[in-house]
């Protein structure tokens, strides 16, 4: 009796938090429970994976040491959005030089012959081994550990390689995932199948899942550090599986592959500094000049998701974004013609060119017409989109780790698509990328356009926000164009409408698309509680609206995590409950 009063007393209490946390976050349609610590936070898309990170820091680790192991662990833990198959971006913010870093660890073409390359089916791109770029993720790690890491590498690899030897756990979430990519599970790659459909079927929620392959391949990067992984027997066995499967992979391209440290992006809105992702990832280049563009704007008193704010967003993203097809990839140029684009005069252009049919706009108010007009001064036609841009199957995953020391590290790590290329070396037990995919294929002019050791575009932006040069919070989400225009919808609400970081995470997600076809118009894409009047209004005003999940389903819209610095010292996490993501305190 008294243990069935003790179960009804935690039940009454737990019913007690989530109300008033629901209350808290304003009733927004998703609610995210916040949690505070002091000595250290990660925020990750695992438990698991955040678990593994946050024993690195009671045991000594600095933030670097610990994203390694969350790195690692999720990439065990989420096998079909990232991993040591894949590609990372990372922002490292040294609180003792007050310096933000960024390493570009993002996969790069192998040794392709383009002239033959562009005459295999298009398929090639985004299946099998065809579709593999070398793969950046372990370089990443390792170049941050030897610049900034205090632990043994060994040790930080270490929960990574026990999670793959005991099993991750298959959250609901996480099966889900899987089931989605059951097709390509069964495709037809034996390691893949084997691996992931246990006694031929998809896991079962609850059960551990096992990786000894994996184990194995993490044992030998956590003793020889990168070279365990780009050079020697894990090495051959990745390029024999390559050559095998009509891939263009060599030992020389893994061998030659090195991660970038370099500076980030950054901007000022309204008394913030944004540091971000450099080229080529290109998120920032979307969200950073229309936040410029709209950074005096009052948005009509808030809310920010009414037919008249989206829309007046809207007109700025549809100047933006073919830009951004234009200017981002890894060309030399990037960076200037990213940093040309926040310049003065060109956030006036952009304004101009928004909203030089303001008188159209209150005509179709009036009349209810849809102004077809309105788009007239956009060109689609001359960036290139792929609908893999747009695909919700883009698998990737964010992670953010801060230490009592106030260093932040905040990943953005993926494998394009979900299972990557659906390939998996024998005996390695590593999933690998599609990123080719990512390419430019129809103009050869394209900044983005294929070329041998070229790294692709990628939407990927992780973010840490300054304050007086202190971290004020960081964010980040995975979602391929759903990443900068989440980021751009939560920066806005927080920044320029002051609601709390809860309330911007768990309100309804919106996002616009570009159209794929001329016949087509932009399409405006939002969860279920998008309010059905504002939806009408946005139709009326010429977009095609469409709404397809319940808030918080998380398959369209990803869930994104954040760590907020308070001024007493703690600092708050923020997991996004739209994925399987755990905040997790110290």
């Amino acid at each position: 009796m008294a243990a069935h009063r003790g179960r009804i007393v935690r039940l009454f209490v737990q019913l007690l938090v989530f109300s008033l946390v629901s209350a808290a976050a304003g009733a927004t349609p998703v609610t995210l429970a916040p949690v505070t610590a002091k000595n250290g936070m990660v925020v990750a898309a695992h438990p698991q994976a955040a678990e593994a990170g946050i024993a690195i820091l009671k045991a000594g680790g600095n933030a670097i040491d610990a994203a390694v192991a969350t790195s690692l662990a999720v990439g065990v833990a989420e096998p079909y959005g990232s991993g040591l198959g894949g590609k990372l971006m990372m922002l490292y913010y040294e609180a003792k030089s007050g310096k933000t870093y960024a390493v570009d660890a993002m996969d790069a073409a192998g040794s392709v012959n383009v002239a033959a390359y562009l005459k295999r089916p298009e398929e090639d791109r985004s299946y099998g081994y065809g579709s593999v770029c070398v793969p950046g993720l372990g370089a990443g790690l390792w170049a941050a550990h030897q610049k900034w890491g205090i632990k043994k590498w060994a040790d930080d690899v270490q929960p990574a390689i026990a999670l793959a030897r005991g099993g991750f756990r298959v959250l609901e979430k996480s099966r889900e995932l899987m089931a989605e990519q059951e097709r390509k599970l069964r495709r037809g790659d034996p390691e893949m199948a084997r691996l992931y459909l246990p006694d031929g079927q998809l896991p079962v929620v609850g059960t551990l899942l096992k990786n000894e392959d994996l184990a194995r391949t993490l044992e030998a990067y956590a003793a020889r550090g990168r070279d365990g992984f780009y050079r020697g027997a894990i090495a051959e066995k990745i390029v024999a599986a390559s050559r095998k499967g009509g891939g263009v992979l060599t030992l020389g391209d893994l061998a030659r592959y090195e991660a970038r440290i370099t500076e980030p992006m950054q901007a000022e809105f309204r008394g913030h500094v944004l540091m971000c992702a450099p080229p080529p990832a290109s998120g920032a280049a979307l969200f950073l000049p229309i936040m410029k563009a709209l950074e005096n704007d009052a948005f009509d008193g808030g809310p920010l998701r009414t037919a008249a704010n989206l829309d007046k967003i809207g007109r700025v993203w549809r100047v933006v974004s073919p830009e951004i097809n234009r200017a981002i990839a890894d060309a030399p140029e990037s960076r200037f013609l990213f940093e040309k684009l926040l310049a003065g005069d060109s956030i006036a252009n952009i304004r101009a060119k928004a909203f030089e049919h303001e008188q159209k706009k209150r005509k179709v108010v009036r009349t209810g017409r849809p102004d077809s007009g309105q788009r007239a001064a956009v060109d689609w036609t001359r960036g290139e989109f792929s609908s893999f841009d747009e695909s919700p199957m883009a698998a990737t995953t964010h992670f953010i780790v801060a230490d009592r020391e106030g260093n932040v590290v905040c990943v953005t790590q993926s494998q394009s698509l979900h299972f990557g290329a659906g390939v998996v070396p024998p005996g390695t037990g590593v999933v690998m990328n599609d990123s080719m995919s990512n390419f430019t294929y129809t103009d050869a002019k394209s900044l983005n356009f294929v070329a041998p050791g070229k790294r692709p575009r990628s939407t990927i932006a992780p973010t840490i926000v300054l304050r007086n040069g202190k971290p004020e919070f960081a964010l980040g989400i995975p979602g391929a164009s759903r990443i900068p225009t989440a980021l751009l919808q939560v920066l806005l609400d927080h920044l320029a409408l002051n609601r709390s970081l809860a309330e911007a995470i768990g309100d309804t997600r919106v996002h616009y698309s570009a159209p794929f076809r001329r016949d087509e118009v932009e399409t405006f894409e939002a969860e279920q509680s998008f309010p059905h009047q504002e939806s009408a209004a946005l139709q009326r005003l010429g977009w095609k609206v469409v709404l397809p999940e319940p808030a918080g389903t998380g398959h369209h819209f990803g869930g994104i995590n954040a760590i907020e610095f308070n001024a007493n010292g703690t600092m708050t996490g923020y997991a996004d409950p739209r994925r399987t993501n755990l905040a997790v305190g110290w």
